[in-house]
């Protein structure tokens, strides 16, 4: 689907998985997918420069709606001239609506047909987000992608919750839709309706008529065991729009990354990547290497035979373990450039293999690698 800021063009399908490489079209440059997304939650990748998670590949971030009103004020980024431009970043954004963390982060004291009222997690002041809200907070950022206001249920969610929390999701979409006026960004609806088929696909039959750049699928790795994620995705990989990007929302692990793409997701975010970093745990072509470990104190060898990224070509398991160990910020940082680095080469090599036809035999190879050299941990 087109329009004179965003357009998605599709250019190959695999016959056997439905594994999609494509080109998305935005005002701040052209995504190949699929796509690993950095979280840079705060206006930033937590310990990665701007100008690092370029040269790492990075095409496009994530920053969170909910967060960034909270601190430093929608109001203000926009008086700065936009998220772009207070974060020095000039490539494509995606903002999420903030519904996740108001019902995840926030102390909850009313969820209602019109919005949530809640209380921050920074200093308990009394807040109340409705759809139109979260459009507008989102349009202050001026990021490239907004997402719609939903309500994620949880795993565990009863049926009757789940259908609940699902038909507000659409009345709330239908909501953001009427308040978002800006065509200079495009609006993603979220498909929801937890574990439950016949509410997955209710909720995607209520986002269609508001289809017109991308569709979000939300409320997954949220506590379910994998393969009952792999189930949910198989259940709506042939049912969705296939001329617009496909999201797969707060997924990131490696494996996950592999079966999302080969079920036809576009693009996914997760902050696994500098999360685990931060406790020294480095995502590698041979599996979870541990840093902090003992095995490493003398190994003298990059984290990953098969990277080139700024921390392999300079630095040690040794070295790393050591700036882990004694709490210096450097190696939390190298971590984070290299699992960033390690994901996108991880979405490069799915996207060529897709193009040249062997995705099948790509994922093989990544899980045949995965724990050769790594730990278990």
């Amino acid at each position: 689907m087109n329009n004179e800021y965003f357009s998605f063009e599709l250019q190959k399908t695999d016959p056997e998985t439905g594994a999609r490489a494509g080109v998305f079209h935005t005002p701040h440059g052209d995504i190949l997918t699929p796509v690993y997304m950095p979280v840079g939650t705060q206006a930033t990748v937590k310990g990665v420069f701007p100008r690092d998670l370029e040269e790492a590949g990075s095409q496009i971030i994530l920053s969170n709606t909910y967060h960034l009103y909270m601190r430093p004020g929608d109001e203000l980024i926009a008086r700065a001239g936009g998220l772009h431009k207070f974060m020095n970043w000039n490539k494509p954004i995606l903002t999420d609506s903030g519904g996740f963390q108001v019902f995840s982060l926030a102390s909850l004291n009313n969820i209602r047909d019109d919005g949530v009222q809640f209380s921050s997690h920074v200093d308990g002041s009394k807040h109340f987000f409705t759809p139109e809200k979260a459009i507008s907070i989102q349009n202050n950022l001026g990021s490239d992608i907004v997402m719609a206001f939903d309500q994620c249920s949880e795993y565990g969610y009863t049926y009757d919750q789940a259908k609940k929390a699902m038909e507000r999701t659409g009345k709330w979409l239908e909501r953001c839709h009427a308040y978002h006026k800006n065509p200079a960004q495009a609006l993603f609806p979220i498909i929801q309706g937890n574990m439950f088929k016949d509410l997955r696909e209710e909720s995607l039959n209520r986002c269609l008529p508001y289809v017109k750049h991308g569709i979000a699928i939300g409320g997954l790795s949220v506590g379910e065991p994998k393969p009952l994620m792999y189930e949910m995705l198989d259940f709506l990989q042939y049912r969705m729009p296939a001329d617009v990007p496909r999201y797969l929302m707060g997924v990131g692990s490696p494996d996950c990354l592999v079966e999302g793409v080969l079920r036809g997701v576009d693009m996914f975010d997760c902050v696994l990547a500098t999360r685990v970093a931060r406790n020294g745990t480095a995502l590698t072509s041979r599996g979870k290497v541990v840093v902090r470990n003992g095995r490493y104190k003398e190994d003298f060898t990059p984290l990953d035979p098969e990277c080139d990224c700024y921390c392999c070509r300079h630095y040690t398991k040794a070295y790393l373990r050591h700036m882990i160990n004694v709490g210096e910020m450097t190696g939390a940082m190298l971590l984070s450039l290299h699992n960033i680095s390690y994901l996108h080469r991880l979405m490069k090599g799915l996207r060529e293999s897709i193009l040249g036809g062997y995705v099948r035999e790509f994922a093989k190879e990544f899980y045949e690698k995965q724990g050769a050299d790594g730990d278990s941990a």
